[in-house]
């Protein structure tokens, strides 16, 4: 039995440390450098076309948002007239 256990033990012992994905490129240099670069950008649009189509994005939202509230909030506050 206990020769058994061991034979498994070690079986998933060589399948688990074998089966290693492949290697990944370490990215984390080059996002470095990218964003300590002096070129005049804010942080956040540094990293490229997609920051500045989320950036756009998002104050596009807020805006939205902000306004759907005023309008919301004077809706509420003016009295509707009765027929």
């Amino acid at each position: 039995m206990f020769r058994h256990l061991r034979t498994l033990q070690q079986v998933s012992r060589r399948t688990i440390s074998s089966s290693a994905r492949r290697q990944l490129e370490n990215k984390v240099p080059n996002k470095q450098k990218m964003f300590q670069e002096d070129n005049d950008l804010p942080v956040h649009l540094k990293g490229g076309l997609t920051d500045g189509l989320l950036y756009r994005l998002t104050m596009a939202l807020t805006v939205f948002g902000s306004g759907y509230v005023v309008y919301t909030l004077f809706d509420v506050a003016m009295p509707k007239k009765k027929d």
